[in-house]
């Protein structure tokens, strides 16, 4: 609570100094239309800097490639979108998930028995554990990013452990997130933004901006305050978050930090519904429906840091180093429901205490360098990098009780009795977990035909190492290391400057799964996956209008619990599938952003009669996402959206007799850019699931098990921003 309220104030001195800054306009009463703000000083410490803005202002032109740098889309042999900040604060994003909601490709789930916010990325799932922050993994919260920490949403489709290295999740099979931080724009920024809820969320929020000693040394400042009960009946929330971004721009060198913190308190936030072992498949509920006790909650608290610096030898040669440190705390109160009957929706909950801390550090160090030979041009790259993660941790685990899905049943939580099996001290919680991971890659893109075929072949060896140990933290239960060689080959034919053909070939090396609490070898971390990619794609621009076109196929070892439990890799999973997305200026004042995803994604040598064949727990076979955005004739400063998005039907259930409905959702807003009193002034009115539907939105998370994830009721939000 001390935190909200620093961050309230912070805010609220962000708004007393606003009255001394220079303003937006120089006419009174002048209409003032929005553009994207460009940030010449480089806003991640590379030469490079930030892809400018395609047309429309809500995606960029290109984005980070793990250690290729920032490049152009026309010209990567991958397929990547970078969701830029004027689209974040357009649609009111709170949080990564918010900013994905637009993505064709992607689909927000919960995690398995926790809060987090989840990915589906071409049908595979990716833990917000292993979304990186300025090409850093393990920077971030891990159970929720607040918006106000970036300044642009890229995801890159597709294996990427060549790019970026092994993930510390290993979730990172289908596609990874990388956030890009926010940095001083050349002019002074002060933005103070106010808003307003379903339920009786409020938020209010600063953003301040300034650069120095001739534009080289940049500052800014963000600060949040949000809370209050939201759209789901009895469900509340709390955050705080600040973020101080620095930067500096020398003659050779160009150094950028971040200090940030985030302090999320949930409380009565409604769980996903376990539907393993059932022969029906409920149906949705009441979206407003809450089924949780009135007792769980869940706080996480987060501090980070960031360094990062890029220095040039000569034209030619650049070297850079990073380094990042977290330091988080959970503590989590949580019972979430069991189906033992789908058709009358009766189930079982227990009590999960459970209390976490983290420890990461992290760095990496490069070298980039340029030359030819005859007429081949060359860009080298060499990297090394290094994770450590460790992880203390308490559990304890009650008896069940009865509930029921559409009449839940409350309890005292001394009604569940003391616990039935217990793992260290929630007090004091013990080393439970360690992993740790060293990379060196090699990479080079050549050119040819005047730069109109560029090859990338490279490879990273890759090392991932772990423990694990008792909740006493006093005996090993198990470990390993294990190595290997991960490549990539990617290939671009520039046809003109409008069309590029591409394709590409990538290895992804992930930390195996863990055994889940069921499973006779609970605990047990099995060895490493390697999943194999292979993809091609056709990129147009046509200046205003852009849009992409990629066929896919991945293969993936899979977890799975056999007729006696014991958890093991069973077979694998081959999605195969084909992307379209659309971007841009579609005409004048109307600007697009969507796209079509189609999935085949199906098990394969699994060895158990009856699942070769079914198709892969939460899978759907289509996902489409339109959204559109109208300035309306007439009214100057007027703009209008609207956002459909539909997903297939699945199973949830690895024999495919539990189906999942299909579902669409609309969403629509409005926003109005005006002047007052020679201030920028911008009001925004946004509403999700306008018809309020009741669907499941998503299903699975967890290898082998299909948990299911109630789609949000209506919810409005309602803001006002004012720059100074």
């Amino acid at each position: 609570m001390k935190k909200n309220k620093l961050v309230l104030a912070l805010a609220a001195i962000g708004a007393a100094g606003a009255a001394h800054a220079q303003g937006a306009a120089d006419t009174p009463g002048t209409v003032i239309q929005m553009q994207a703000v460009r940030v010449q000083a480089s806003a991640d410490a590379s030469a490079e800097g930030l892809a400018a803005p395609y047309a429309g202002g809500q995606v960029a032109t290109g984005g980070r490639i793990g250690i290729l740098g920032t490049r152009d889309n026309m010209e990567t042999p991958f397929s990547v979108t970078s969701y830029t900040n004027e689209l974040i604060q357009d649609r009111q994003a709170r949080s990564v998930a918010d900013v994905l909601q637009n993505d064709p490709g992607v689909r927000m789930g919960r995690g398995f028995g926790n809060f987090q916010e989840t990915y589906f990325i071409r049908g595979f799932i990716l833990y917000s554990d292993d979304i990186a922050y300025n090409g850093l993994y393990g920077m971030l919260p891990r159970q929720y990013i607040a918006s106000e920490f970036f300044e642009r949403v890229e995801v890159l489709r597709g294996a990427s452990t060549f790019l970026s290295g092994a993930a510390p999740a290993g979730t990172t099979t289908g596609g990874a997130i990388n956030l890009v931080p926010k940095r001083a724009p050349n002019e002074p920024l002060t933005r103070v933004t106010a808003g307003a809820g379903s339920g009786g969320q409020a938020s209010l929020s600063t953003d301040v901006a300034r650069r120095y000693n001739e534009d080289r040394f940049g500052i800014r400042f963000n600060a949040v305050a949000r809370g209050g009960d939201t759209a789901v009946d009895d469900e509340s929330s709390r955050l705080g978050a600040g973020l101080l971004g620095l930067d500096w721009r020398g003659e050779n060198v160009r150094l950028s930090a971040d200090i940030g913190w985030q302090d999320n308190r949930l409380k009565r936030t409604r769980p996903s519904v376990r539907v393993s072992g059932l022969d029906t498949l409920p149906d949705a509920p009441k979206a407003s429906s809450n089924w949780a006790q009135s007792w769980t909650h869940s706080n996480e608290r987060d501090t980070f840091a960031t360094l990062r610096g890029e220095y040039d030898f000569n034209d030619r040669i650049t070297g850079w180093a990073a380094f990042g440190v977290r330091d988080s705390k959970e503590d989590n109160l949580l019972a979430g429901l069991s189906l033992t009957d789908g058709r009358t929706g009766d189930g079982t909950s227990y009590r999960f205490d459970n209390v976490r801390e983290e420890l990461v550090h992290t760095g990496e160090v490069g070298l980039r360098a340029k030359a030819r030979t005859g007429a081949v041009g060359h860009e080298f790259v060499v990297s090394a990098n290094y994770y450590d993660h460790r992880e203390k941790n308490a559990a304890g685990m009650t008896a069940s009780l009865a509930t029921n899905l559409y009449e839940p049943v409350s309890y005292a939580k001394s009604d569940f009795g003391p616990f039935t099996w217990a793992g260290g001290d929630l007090d004091d919680p013990g080393l439970l977990g360690r992993t740790r991971t060293r990379s060196f890659a090699l990479g080079d893109t050549m050119s040819f035909v005047d730069e109109r075929v560029l090859l990338t072949l490279g490879l990273r060896h890759q090392r991932i190492a772990t423990r694990s140990y008792n909740y006493s933290a006093d005996q090993l239960t198990d470990s390993y290391a294990a190595s290997r060689n991960s490549p990539a080959a990617g290939l671009v034919f520039k046809i003109d400057p409008r069309f590029s053909v591409y394709a590409n070939y990538i290895e992804n090396l992930v930390k195996g799964a863990t055994a889940p609490s069921d499973a006779i070898n609970a605990g047990t971390t099995l060895k490493p996956y390697v999943s194999r990619q292979k993809e091609i794609g056709l990129k147009y621009d046509g200046g205003s209008l852009g849009a992409g076109l990629a066929l896919f196929s991945t293969n993936r070892k899979s977890g799975q619990m056999d007729e006696n439990d014991f958890f093991s890799a069973s077979g694998e999973d081959r999605h195969q599938g084909a992307e379209l997305t659309v971007f841009g200026e579609a005409a004048r004042n109307v600007r697009v952003l969507g796209g079509v995803t189609w999935l085949d994604a199906k098990r394969r040598d699994t060895g158990t009669e009856g699942l070769d064949g079914k198709r892969v727990i939460g899978v759907p076979r289509w996902q489409a996402n339109l959204g559109a955005e109208w300035d309306i004739p007439g009214v100057d400063g007027l703009t209008v959206d609207g956002r459909l998005v539909y997903t297939g039907s699945s199973y949830a259930d690895a024999a495919n007799t539990l189906r999942v409905p299909s579902w669409t959702r609309f969403d629509a807003g409005l926003r109005y850019v005006t002047d007052v009193a020679d201030r920028l002034v911008v009001l925004r009115a946004r509403v999700e699931n306008i018809a309020n539907r009741d669907y499941w939105a998503t299903v699975g998370g967890y290898p082998g098990q299909g948990h299911l994830t109630l789609g949000t009721p209506r919810t409005f939000w309602l803001s006002a921003s004012m720059e100074f």
